[in-house]
């Protein structure tokens, strides 16, 4: 494996898209749907990765993924990313998902998501990548609630690589 590029800030790959949601992205409610949600959440988490590792990734799990309220044809989706835990080869990316009526302008935290990214080349074999620079009381928090949930995600792999192994 060769030597990680040099660390970066959380600042310096942070993302924001923005898109409306249209009459094809949604249910016969008139809600968008929340496979396209999970779908936007992955890209916009993927642009913060990619941005941080200047590398080719994989989305290796996605933890923590609920919908608190629904998105109506017509608004504006807007995912925020920005990367919250680092180790030798992944990373893990916080998405912040918010609702926002065209009209007036509120905006409204609909979901939160954390994406984990392994970092490859062109043959599938794992890349080192950058370390993150926590300068900021929050950015430290935050990597630290990450190590507890890569802990858990490791745990939780963990068993479902037995269960597979027993046949279940």
């Amino acid at each position: 494996m060769s030597e990680p590029p040099s660390a970066k800030r959380p600042s310096e790959s942070q993302t924001e898209t923005v898109q409306v949601v249209l009459p094809n992205d949604a249910n016969p409610l008139g809600f968008i749907l929340g496979g396209t949600v999970m779908h936007l959440i992955d890209i916009a988490g993927a642009i913060a990765g990619h941005r941080h590792t200047r590398s080719l990734l994989v989305t290796a799990a996605v933890d923590g993924l609920q919908f608190l309220h629904p998105i109506k044809v017509g608004d504006l989706i807007l995912l925020k990313a920005r990367v919250t835990g680092v180790w030798s080869t992944s990373l893990e990316v916080e998405v912040e998902v918010f609702s926002e009526e065209t009209l007036t302008g509120r905006r409204r935290m609909t979901s939160r998501a954390y994406l984990t990214f392994v970092a490859v080349d062109r043959d599938s074999r794992r890349v080192a990548i950058p370390g993150l620079i926590l300068e900021t009381e929050n950015d430290k928090r935050r990597a630290a609630e990450a190590d507890v949930r890569r802990a858990d995600r490791l745990k939780a792999r963990k068993a479902l690589e037995a269960r597979l192994g027993q046949g279940l």
